[in-house]
């Protein structure tokens, strides 16, 4: 598939989400990175920077070691791109299990970021009051609290950032970041709100791998339950989601669209 014709390959599922099912694993990274490098390149020619909320898990920091490769490093002006994260844990940013960690040393690291470009959410401690602190920095540095890319993965139990199902964060209003509590997990978790996710201009939810095939037809065909499987709420009908999958994880919703 070639990437300059993304947009003409999307599907649309409903009034809210969109889908587009690329190929192989490989293929589809290769698609991941460069619809990010389109994204940023066109926010950086129409406002002089790029915002993008990161997101943690396998495929997210393969795009990150993909972007910090030689070939990439010189189609974008890394200086204007400014990082957040979509979701962490409480864990120290050195912790194996720090989403910030895990996506620097994927790729981040490698790449020429302005240090002061780097919004890591401070999870580990004080996660109230710092979820405060990090809608601040939004408010002050994302353009209309609207993200220029949004990256989101889904969970087995079909959660995305750490909008975890039956938590009180699934009912946050007028709120960017909260600190949620996820009784499951027995720990607490930093995450965008539905209100900040569906502010920005692109929502991509990734989801690669045989595994993820039954809950991407879950999520996109049952009936409407975002208390059970918070992912369904994600996309409105201004802002849809982008669902991005490979063979594997869209098999069976292929089956079921062509049923239609």
């Amino acid at each position: 598939m070639q990437t300059a014709h993304w947009k003409t390959s999307i599907r649309s599922f409903d009034e809210r989400r969109n889908f587009i099912v690329v190929g192989n694993a490989e293929e589809t990274i290769q698609f991941c990175v460069k619809q990010f490098i389109e994204i940023a390149q066109e926010a950086i020619e129409k406002r002089g920077l790029f915002t993008v909320a990161l997101s943690g898990g396998q495929t997210p920091n393969a795009i990150f070691k993909e972007l910090s490769q030689q070939d990439y490093l010189k189609q974008l002006d890394w200086t204007k791109v400014f990082c957040f994260w979509s979701d962490e844990r409480s864990v120290p940013p050195t912790d194996t299990e720090s989403n910030y960690a895990m996506a620097m040393e994927s790729g981040l690291a490698k790449l020429p970021l302005k240090r002061e470009h780097i919004f890591r959410m401070k999870a580990e401690s004080d996660i109230e009051e710092n979820a405060l602190e990090y809608e601040a920095i939004i408010r002050e540095k994302v353009s209309s609290n609207s993200f220029d890319l949004l990256m989101l993965g889904m969970g087995d139990d079909g959660h995305t950032a750490s909008l975890f199902p039956h938590t009180q964060g699934l009912h946050a209003k007028d709120r960017l970041v909260i600190a949620n509590y996820v009784p499951q997990k027995h720990t607490w978790r930093m995450s965008l709100t539905y209100e900040c996710i569906h502010l920005a201009k692109t929502i991509c939810i990734y989801a690669m791998g045989k595994k993820k095939a039954n809950m991407v037809a879950q999520a996109l065909t049952k009936s409407y339950d975002p208390d059970n499987l918070p992912i369904q709420r994600i996309g409105t009908t201004h802002h849809k989601a982008l669902w991005i999958l490979d063979h594997e994880a869209g098999e069976k919703l292929l089956q079921i669209f062509q049923r239609r």
